[in-house]
């Protein structure tokens, strides 16, 4: 298992699609100039609008289309692994056809999709100042074990989660010991200056891994507000690289294999867990 320097792309995305993926394709080059091997884009980066069913315009089929394109192509001239956010996939439901999966899909090094997961947690919230409800856009990825999303990749096994994941401690069990969890998100202003910071240290120490955060930071379309402090986080529960609370940003970070299984076999709590 090797080591690898991992980058968090942080995105203060709007309502021009095509302007995003210019933007994102900017920052995932950045990330490869500062020596990333891994880069992971946050949650909506595509599409930020103040409209939730604008993502059905920017749809695209498992497999095909510019937000995927665009990533396995910059993962095969930069050869390393990427990780979309969430892209909005169609269903080949029709009975879905007014909701889209939140995928977040991992690009390996040669161009393909080693891992998706469709987000299984959809938030809900009243907010002080405003409402959220991603069921009426989302579909929920399958709960049960066919959608836990896990790649082994040489730098170690990666778990797949997305935002509101985070709340869903057993989520992270059920991956079976990741090495690195990655949690695009976009956390509301909100909830993030409570618990965004709290919830990344402690899906790290629980499961002695390290955590890549990438997220939506500053003022998006219809005035929504993001939380920004795109996070990568050590096994011990130690913030290694943070961003500004808003605007595009890219943050980097070594993440150490070696490290990693030092305070595993220090602390063996899970071999010691006794709950399935």
């Amino acid at each position: 298992m090797q080591s690898f320097r991992a980058a968090c792309v942080q995105m203060e995305s709007g309502d021009d699609f095509a302007d995003n993926l210019s933007r994102a394709e900017s920052l995932l080059l950045r990330a490869a100039e500062m020596g990333a091997q891994v880069a992971a884009l946050p949650e909506f980066f595509p599409l930020l609008s103040a409209d939730e069913s604008a993502k059905l315009a920017i749809a695209e089929n498992p497999g095909d289309g510019p937000a995927q394109n665009l990533l396995s192509r910059v993962a095969a001239e930069r050869k390393m692994f990427i990780l979309g956010g969430t892209i909005p996939i169609r269903s080949e439901s029709e009975e879905e056809a007014e909701r889209v999966y939140a995928a977040s899909i991992l690009f390996a090094p040669d161009g393909g999709a080693a891992a998706r997961y469709d987000k299984i947690h959809l938030f809900r919230f009243a907010g002080s100042r405003r409402e959220y409800d991603e069921t009426r856009s989302i579909i929920p990825g399958e709960a049960g074990g066919k959608n836990i999303a896990t790649a082994q990749t040489p730098f170690g096994k990666f778990g797949l989660s997305v935002c509101y994941d985070l709340r869903f401690p057993e989520l992270y069990r059920a991956m079976g010991s990741p090495d690195v969890i990655f949690a695009p998100s976009a956390f509301t202003r909100e909830t993030g200056a409570a618990h965004w910071e709290l919830l990344l240290r402690a899906r790290a120490v629980e499961n002695l891994a390290h955590v890549v955060a990438p997220a939506q930071g500053g003022t998006h379309p219809g005035g929504r507000g993001t939380h920004g402090h795109s996070m990568i986080v050590g096994p011990w529960g130690e913030v290694l690289a943070c961003a500004p609370d808003s605007g595009d940003a890219v943050i980097c970070a070594e993440i150490s294999a070696e490290e990693r299984q030092v305070l595993r076999n220090r602390l063996p709590c899970l071999q010691n867990r006794q709950l399935s």
